[in-house]
């Protein structure tokens, strides 16, 4: 529970979503002993480290991106946070995930199931799953950016943006991408470190 009141306040969503997200939380705590979710050291600033963490990035896509596709979904940051908010607005956002650790996927499923969020989880391997088509493609800590650009490349739309958070050497992250790749991106301030950004990126093109 620590951190949750402010977070929640900071969020300014409703009881039922707030319900919501504390579920999230304990069933987390339950699960990660188990199948390692995030790390243990994290745990205990859950709600500033990765429920916040994820939210920020709920507002950042344009209101009519409909298909919004997680990436290395593992323990639902940010896409199990992502799913609760849409269902807070009663939209028609289509929310999946893909994960391919089994453990894992059954982990999203149940907090789905638990918190009656709608949202598919797909269990399988990023670069095997059928293309996606997103609108919105997320990943966090999943991958450099060139590799995260190829994941796109499968799994982005046409006209989709990317929304990848980085810490601190993000910079350095773009400029090797730029090496082999062709976009265009925003830095947005993280509102949880310092030093990280949000990438928004878009046009992503090989070289």
């Amino acid at each position: 529970m620590n951190g949750a009141k402010e977070v929640l306040a900071q969020l300014n969503v409703s009881r039922e979503t707030s319900e919501k997200l504390l579920l999230l939380s304990s069933l987390l705590e339950k699960w990660n002993p188990k199948i390692n979710l995030v790390s243990k050291s994290s745990l205990k600033d859950l709600w500033m480290r990765h429920i916040l963490d994820s939210a920020q990035i709920y507002e950042l896509p344009p209101e009519n991106a409909q298909n919004w596709v997680d990436i290395g979904s593992g323990g639902g940051f940010p896409g199990l946070v992502i799913a609760i908010l849409s269902a807070e607005n009663a939209n028609s956002r289509k929310i999946t995930l893909i994960e391919s650790d089994q453990r894992k996927c059954a982990f999203l499923r149940t907090v789905l199931r638990e918190t009656e969020v709608p949202a598919t989880v797909l269990s399988e391997r990023i670069e095997k799953a059928d293309p996606q088509r997103a609108d919105v493609l997320s990943a966090r800590a999943l991958a450099d950016l060139s590799l995260l650009f190829e994941f796109s490349e499968r799994h982005l739309g046409e006209r989709g943006i990317a929304l990848f958070p980085k810490g601190a050497t993000w910079q350095k992250e773009v400029k090797l991408a730029q090496e082999s790749w062709s976009f265009k991106y925003d830095a947005i301030k993280s509102k949880t470190e310092p030093e990280a950004v949000i990438l928004k990126v878009g046009e992503i093109r090989r070289v």
